[in-house]
């Protein structure tokens, strides 16, 4: 049991790190474990400067969702949730800054408002990755609907095969899988 507390903990913790980023194809440095590094927090300068930038620009979406990512990083769920509605009141078609406010919604315990975000996210576009991934980890661990969390991980897999996270996501899926058996 513990075993699978601790996957499941990975999981959660590489959404809450990786968050949605998913539209840059870098791939995030890891450290000598494997596991994806923190990302350098935003300085509160920085983030002024953002603000600035967004309050002289409000029609520039892609200002708003800079805005949202830096607060996302520095753990402002709230905030970031505003900024980035403010991103996709301008650009609606954004899927990125779509996944990463329903991150942001998870981060404050909108659990249903996060599944909400992932699934318009998936319906403009059925193959992000990250929308199965962090869908799948609110329903699982969040909701306890194992069996809808499965086929979103199972869908990640299918999409991201060779992806950094794919072989923790394949774990996870393991785990739950044994602990639905265990629990019949």
């Amino acid at each position: 049991m513990r075993r699978i507390v601790v996957g499941m903990t990975i999981v959660c913790a590489v959404l809450g790190v990786v968050g949605c980023k998913q539209g840059e194809q870098k791939q995030q440095p890891m450290n000598y474990s494997g596991a994806p590094m923190q990302p350098a927090m935003p300085s509160p300068m920085r983030i002024n400067e953002l603000q600035d930038a967004a309050k002289m620009a409000p029609n520039n979406s892609q200002a708003w969702v800079s805005l949202g990512d830096s607060l996302m990083d520095s753990k402002r769920f709230g905030e970031a949730v505003e900024a980035y509605q403010k991103g996709l009141a301008i650009d609606p078609k954004n899927v990125n800054a779509r996944v990463d406010m329903g991150t942001c919604y998870r981060g404050v315990g909108q659990f249903e408002k996060a599944i909400e975000e992932y699934r318009k996210a998936i319906k403009q576009e059925p193959n992000h990755p990250n929308a199965h991934r962090n869908l799948g980890v609110v329903l699982s661990f969040d909701m306890k609907n194992t069996k809808e969390g499965l086929k979103e991980f199972q869908k990640y897999v299918e999409i991201a095969p060779n992806s950094p996270e794919a072989e923790s996501v394949r774990q996870t899926i393991q785990e739950l899988k044994a602990a639905e058996k265990a629990g019949k």
